[in-house]
């Protein structure tokens, strides 16, 4: 079991010991090369906490990437030759995703998983992150599931052009010695429809249809096809804030820093979200609750991951 922010202080109380507040949690979001693990590193650089001891920082960075599910062996085959489907929802292990992200709310100090790219497979050794004032989760789909989308304080998604987005992946992946052919088909076959699918608004998607025959039981006495639009759960619609051309936009940037900056020095009110989805304010802190101010304590920033798509 690893660290991200190293060995104990001398003198300091044990971690159980220690009260936590709650942290703010941001949800950032966006298509594969979008540059969310830039937008979130960018972040951390102007609250200079990039330059802080990882044990002091306020501020961690985690990426949906380290909670993809342990493929089967027939999986992992495919994933070798660049057939399987990294951007689907049910590539991730969304159950270990949730209960490691409520502990993070409920400011619990929490191990998450450590994922090979290289052998697509899931490593014994888990890194421990500590509570922190603000957590940036990011992730292609991290605003898939209610259950996950529901717990985000503040949702960003990173919306950069799909050329860019295209011409980056292949820089990086070409990079990885991989062949530019496999990259190319895996863009066209899974990425580029996952995204149609599960992040675009609807109007933006194609208007296909789902048939399938009529059974006797619904109409004994006609011929034909039943069809109906797949549902779907377009993510980018979720969002609070988009962000064009990523890291580009500093004055985004900027004003996402200082809202951040508002949260930290406890002067800005929490958001909070209902049953019925929407935000509404409530007074931070709370009554009982430690004040949202820079406090010494351990603290994690997880690197961002080496996607493996």
């Amino acid at each position: 079991m690893a660290s991200a922010g190293g060995g104990d202080c001398e003198g300091a109380a044990p971690e159980a010991d220690r009260p936590h507040q709650r942290p703010f949690l941001i949800g950032v979001s966006g298509g594969t090369a979008s540059g969310k693990s830039t937008v979130c590193e960018k972040i951390m650089e102007l609250l200079g906490q990039n330059e802080v001891d990882h044990r002091q920082r306020k501020l961690v960075i985690l990426s949906q990437d380290r909670f993809y599910k342990v493929l089967t062996a027939e999986q992992k085959a495919k994933a070798l030759k660049g057939q399987y489907n990294f951007d689907h929802p049910d590539a991730f292990d969304n159950d270990l995703m949730h209960r490691t992200l409520k502990n993070i709310v409920e400011g619990k100090t929490v191990e998450v998983p450590t994922y090979d790219f290289v052998t697509h497979s899931r490593l014994p050794e888990t890194t421990v992150v500590y509570p922190a004032d603000v957590v940036l989760f990011e992730g292609i789909l991290v605003f898939y599931s209610q259950e996950v989308r529901d717990m985000f304080h503040l949702r960003l998604f990173v919306d950069t052009d799909s050329d860019v987005r295209l011409s980056r992946r292949v820089l990086r992946d070409v990079h990885r010695g991989r062949d530019l052919e496999q990259i190319l088909t895996q863009y066209t076959t899974f990425v580029k429809p996952a995204f149609e699918e599960f992040c675009l608004p609807a109007p933006l998607v194609s208007h296909s249809l789902l048939c399938r025959p009529l059974s006797e039981r619904e109409t004994p006495r006609r011929q034909g096809l039943v069809c109906s639009r797949p549902k779907r759960t377009q993510t980018k619609k979720y969002a609070d804030v988009i962000i064009p051309r990523g890291v580009d936009n500093m004055v985004a940037i900027n004003l996402i820093v200082q809202h951040i900056q508002d949260i930290l020095s406890g002067d800005i009110c929490k958001w909070h979200r209902g049953s019925n989805g929407r935000s509404y304010k409530r007074t931070f802190p709370e009554p009982g609750d430690h004040p949202a101010v820079l406090t010494s304590g351990k603290r994690s920033h997880l690197e961002s991951s080496s996607r493996p798509h």
